[in-house]
């Protein structure tokens, strides 16, 4: 098992071109699709605790997925296949840049980048907001809405008032603990639970 983790994650670190946007598209199809480590809304709530997290918020998910499929032998694996090779090619492909980026080929190769790199970062934001809004419509109405309200909001937050990304994820928990409070004591529960 631990074999066939490095495998998979050294084939991602081979993959991880275009930024952690990128990154974050495979992790999730090896992950969720392909080995089915986690479900959809594991890897979306792995995803969230990663957001508040400090550092490379892609480590941490490498990490936390690591452990949950080989323990603490899995993280390791998991780390040095994701790793190894994106380090290896990284430097290699910064020595040749250095020498090739005022070519106008090259100029053009990096603005075809950004639409696709746009591309696929509304791919796993679409793939990660499907299981939170199943979740949340399962809940009712009620949750669907202010689930929506901290997603809009908490956009609204950082790209029209500027506020710190720890601030806009803490308001929306904040928002979203408050309604699982309110539910819980004015919602009654069905008989089934």
């Amino acid at each position: 098992m631990i074999v066939r983790l490095a495998r998979i994650w050294f084939g991602l670190g081979l993959q991880s071109f275009g930024g952690g946007v990128a990154t974050l598209a495979l992790i999730r199809r090896a992950a969720v699709e392909q080995e089915k480590w986690v479900t959809d809304l594991e890897f979306t709530q792995y995803w969230s605790l990663c957001q508040l997290a400090p550092g490379i918020n892609l480590l941490a998910l490498t990490i936390l997925l690591g452990r949950k499929a080989g323990g603490f032998a899995g993280v390791l694996a998991a780390v040095a296949g994701l790793l190894l090779p994106s380090v290896t090619i990284t430097i290699a492909m910064t020595a040749a840049y250095a020498s090739v980026r005022r070519a106008a080929w090259m100029q053009a190769a990096l603005h075809g980048l950004l639409p696709a790199t746009i591309g696929l970062g509304l791919v796993a934001a679409v793939q990660m907001l499907r299981p939170l809004a199943e979740e949340a419509r399962k809940e009712g109405l009620d949750t669907l809405i202010v689930s929506g309200a901290a997603l809009a909001g908490s956009a609204a937050a950082v790209v029209v008032w500027h506020v710190h990304v720890i601030g806009a994820l803490l308001g929306s928990g904040a928002l979203c603990a408050l309604h699982a409070w309110l539910r819980s004591r004015f919602v009654p529960r069905p008989a089934d639970e």
